[in-house]
């Protein structure tokens, strides 16, 4: 085989016993390798320039604004988060997404304290295969008309593409592959909901989760003064929203230019960050090449799966030895649970990377280049919230700071991820970018963000 492109040049002299220097220089060797291999490739955190991140993010926030052709979708939601909400009123606050439906009345009261009944847990409607649109309508009306009759407020947090219309209602565009009901889409959500009830009455407002995260967030600002709120989920998949002024939102001139609303950025699909030879590789044997670019980098649903195919091209250029190289080829998928495991275990047969690697040297370099994903992924998390704080042009009196609510256990439990992603983000924004913020986890937060949509006054 021809010398690799990331073959060590360096050579080290050691006074050692000589059973043990070949011991020693394989592990020096094997260690310098990887490093190349990472340089080589330009997969390391140290490649990714902030200021070209964060400058292309917020260019690509202000072309999606202006209606210009944009990977950021930019999202108008009519939900405007600055508006003040009601209290001591109940609420009926739903959330569906994926295979749940829950739904439970929620009341915010006067001290900041929060009040959630018994919380109602179903399956979507649609799971068991393919029903009509009544039948999806009408179960779910099922699982909450007592509820309904409480109170002449809804809050749906709809997790599944849909446009936005300005009654805060939301037409379906499509489900995920789980939930069968065709028929549903190009339907308006609320709607249908609200006459599958036979209460045309009700007022309902329609938002995804990550609007809901933002929301949760803001419910902590009744004991706190913030200068605005950001959300962003890191789970699955991955996205952010933030308050927008209306003046700023060029796409939609209608809007009444003194007021603000939040803005569902679909930051996911930004396609600009700097990919390696092996991100557009992995892209492609997505079922969705092209698109969401960004989220495959990092995100739980896609970061196992790249660190796979990561792994595979080291052993292609013989980071690993030849016994783990072929135990690394007949592995066909990778889970971003079992790779974060792996980094809490490495000796653990039982896990796939494990089973695979077995010897020192090959464990450390496998361990070396997973957290060197993580860092990675660190620093694309921080240049994407970073470049949203700056876009709001807010928090810059630190007795003011922006509350950023951030949900997903792929931000907390990937190992380092969040003390990473903290350096990051902070050192970034100092000297002439300082900005000041917060960073919050609210429980619940999807009911709490749906309740709190149903409750802002117009």
């Amino acid at each position: 085989m021809e010398s690799s492109m990331y073959e060590n040049k360096d050579s080290v002299t050691l006074q050692v016993e000589p059973e043990k220097r070949i011991n020693l220089k394989v592990k020096i060797t094997k260690m310098n390798t990887v490093q190349n291999f990472l340089a080589g490739y330009k997969l390391r955190a140290e490649d990714i320039d902030m200021d070209s991140l964060v400058g292309s993010f917020t260019s690509e926030m202000e072309k999606g604004l202006n209606g210009e052709d944009s990977s950021l979708r930019m999202i108008a939601t009519y939900i405007e988060a600055d508006n003040e909400f009601l209290i001591d009123t109940p609420v009926l606050a739903i959330d569906a997404g994926g295979t749940n439906f829950r739904a439970a009345l929620v009341t915010f009261k006067a001290d900041g304290n929060i009040d959630m009944g018994e919380i109602i847990h179903k399956r979507m409607p649609g799971l068991e295969g393919e029903i009509s649109a009544s039948e999806f309508f009408n179960t779910m009306a099922g699982f909450i008309r007592d509820l309904a009759k409480q109170t002449d407020k809804i809050g749906f947090c709809f997790s599944y593409a849909t446009e936005m219309y300005p009654n805060k209602d939301g037409k379906l565009l499509n489900f995920s592959k789980e939930v069968q009901a065709p028929e549903v889409i190009g339907k308006m959500i609320g709607k249908s909901l609200l006459e599958a009830l036979g209460m045309p009455e009700k007022e309902i407002v329609i938002l995804n989760d990550t609007v809901a995260t933002l929301l949760a967030g803001k419910s902590a600002s009744i004991q706190k003064t913030y200068d605005s709120f950001i959300g962003f989920i890191l789970g699955t998949g991955t996205n952010t929203s933030y308050i927008e002024k209306n003046s700023n939102i060029l796409k939609k001139p209608e809007l009444d230019q003194d007021k603000s609303q939040i803005i569902n950025i679909e930051s996911g699909n930004f396609g600009r960050a700097q990919r390696s030879a092996i991100d557009i590789q992995f892209d492609n044997t997505t079922a969705t090449p092209g698109n969401y670019t960004f989220e495959k980098m990092f995100s739980g649903g896609y970061f196992g799966g790249l660190c796979l195919a990561v792994l595979k091209e080291a052993a292609n250029e013989e980071v690993f030895s030849v016994e783990a190289s072929q135990k690394l080829e007949n592995i066909s998928t990778l889970t971003s649970e079992q790779a974060n495991q792996f980094l809490k275990n490495s000796s653990d047969s039982d896990n796939v990377l494990g089973g695979c690697f077995t010897t020192d040297e090959d464990i450390s370099a496998a361990r070396t280049i997973i957290e060197n994903m993580i860092n990675r992924a660190s620093k694309l998390v921080a240049g994407n919230l970073a470049a949203v704080l700056l876009k709001t042009g807010k928090g810059t009196e630190a007795g003011k700071p922006v509350l950023i609510t951030i949900e997903g256990t792929t931000f907390y439990k990937l190992q380092n991820l969040k003390n990473q992603f903290e350096d990051y983000f902070y050192g970034y924004l100092a000297d002439d970018k300082k900005r000041f913020a917060e960073f919050t986890y609210v429980e619940q937060s999807s009911l709490i963000g749906a309740a709190l949509a149903g409750l802002i006054e117009n």
